[in-house]
C-alpha cells in the first residue's frame, strides 16, 4: 500500500483530526493546512477536523484558527503541513495526538511523525494535498473554499509561477483548481497588495540594498528602522522578493533585527544553492528559498560571505 493510500486509511479510521501548520505562516502554510481541513470536512461530514497553530499574521483573508483544548487530542489524528523540522511546528500540543502524520515539499532532513509524506521536488505542499484530491477523487471531494486556499497556497510558494519549483503539473493543478469557480484575480491581487508602510519599505530596500560583482546581494533592518516605518516583523516578508528585480542580482539575503536581538535571515536565490548555508545558521528550506538565524551583524557578515561564495562559484559567473 502507498503512502498516500496510508494516509487515507488513517483519516478514514479516525473520528478527530487536527492539522497544524508552521509557526509565522505563509500563504502555503495555511492553504496546506485549512485547504487540506476543508477538503476532509467536504469528504467526511461526520468527522471533528480542526485547524490549529498561531496568529495567521495577515493572513486572516484566507482563513482563521480555532481554538481546541487539550482533550480533544486524545485519540485524535494529527496532521502537520508543510513544516520540515518539528520545532517549527506552531502549537506543540501536535505531540499529544494517538498519531502524527507529516505532509511537507521541504528535504526530508529532520524526519518525524509516524507516517511521512515529503516530495520535494513539489512547488508547495498545497500542490501535494491537491495531488491527494486527485489520486483519490471517490473518497476526496473538493470544494471552492478548499481550491481556493490550495491555489492561494500555490501562488504564494511559486511567486505567481515565476519561481523554478514551479512545473507543467503544477499549472495543471492551477487550472484544475481554478475550475471550482472561485475569483482568482481578486486573489491573487489580495496575496500582492502591500500596506503604504511597506512600499515605503520598498524604497528603502531598493535604496540600501548593498550589491556586489558576484550577484551577492543584501539589506539589513533594524527595530528601530521597522518602527519608524511602522512595519512588523512578518510584513517584511512583502519585500523579500525584490531584489531578485534587479538586473544582476543573484542570490540575497535580508537580515531582519529581532526584539530580543538577534537576526532573522529571509534568503533568496536564482540559481546557487543556499538552503546549504541556512543549515549552518540555525535555519533551512529549499536550494532556492531558505531561512536562517543570526546572532548579530558579526555573525550576518560571516553569513553573506558564504552567499559571495556561492555566487563566485556559480556556473553562470565563470
Amino acid at each position: 500500500m502507498s503512502v498516500q493510500a496510508n494516509i487515507l486509511a488513517e483519516i478514514k479510521a479516525y473520528e478527530t483530526i487536527i492539522i497544524h501548520r508552521h509557526q509565522r505562516p505563509d500563504p502555503d502554510a495555511i492553504g496546506s493546512q485549512v485547504g487540506l481541513a476543508e477538503l476532509l470536512r467536504a469528504s467526511f461530514p461526520e468527522k471533528n477536523i480542526y485547524q490549529v497553530g498561531g496568529a495567521t499574521e495577515g493572513l486572516g483573508y484566507l482563513a482563521h484558527m480555532q481554538e481546541v483544548d487539550d482533550a480533544t487530542y486524545q485519540g485524535a489524528l494529527v496532521i502537520v503541513t508543510d513544516t520540515a523540522n518539528a520545532p517549527r511546528i506552531s502549537d506543540e500540543r501536535f505531540a499529544m495526538g494517538d498519531k502524527l502524520i507529516k505532509i511537507d515539499h521541504h528535504p526530508n532532513e529532520e524526519p518525524y511523525g509516524d507516517l511521512m509524506w515529503v516530495q520535494a521536488a513539489a512547488s508547495s505542499c498545497s500542490e501535494i494535498i491537491a495531488d491527494f484530491w486527485q489520486l483519490f477523487p471517490d473518497d476526496l471531494h473538493m470544494t471552492k473554499e478548499a481550491a481556493r486556499l490550495l491555489y492561494a497556497g500555490i501562488v504564494g510558494d511559486t511567486g505567481r509561477f515565476l519561481y523554478p519549483a514551479s512545473s507543467p503539473h503544477t499549472l495543471r493543478i492551477a487550472a484544475d483548481l481554478i475550475d471550482f469557480g472561485f475569483d482568482y484575480a481578486a486573489l491573487n491581487r489580495q496575496i500582492e497588495q502591500i500596506s503604504r508602510n511597506v512600499a515605503r519599505l520598498s524604497g528603502y530596500v531598493y535604496e540600501n540594498l548593498q550589491i556586489d560583482s558576484s550577484g551577492a546581494a543584501y539589506v539589513t533592518f533594524s527595530t528601530e528602522m521597522l518602527e519608524d516605518y511602522g512595519v512588523s516583523d512578518a510584513q517584511t516578508s512583502g519585500v523579500v522578493p525584490l531584489p531578485g528585480t534587479i538586473e544582476n542580482v543573484l542570490a540575497w539575503a535580508i537580515f531582519v533585527q529581532q526584539p530580543e536581538g538577534y537576526y532573522r535571515v529571509r534568503m533568496r536565490s536564482k540559481g546557487p544553492a543556499i538552503n546549504g548555508i541556512a543549515k549552518r545558521y540555525d535555519g533551512g528550506g529549499h536550494d532556492l528559498a531558505s531561512g536562517a538565524n543570526v546572532r548579530n551583524l558579526d555573525e550576518a557578515q560571516k553569513l553573506y560571505e558564504e552567499i559571495q561564495k556561492v555566487c563566485i562559484d556559480f556556473p553562470a559567473n565563470n
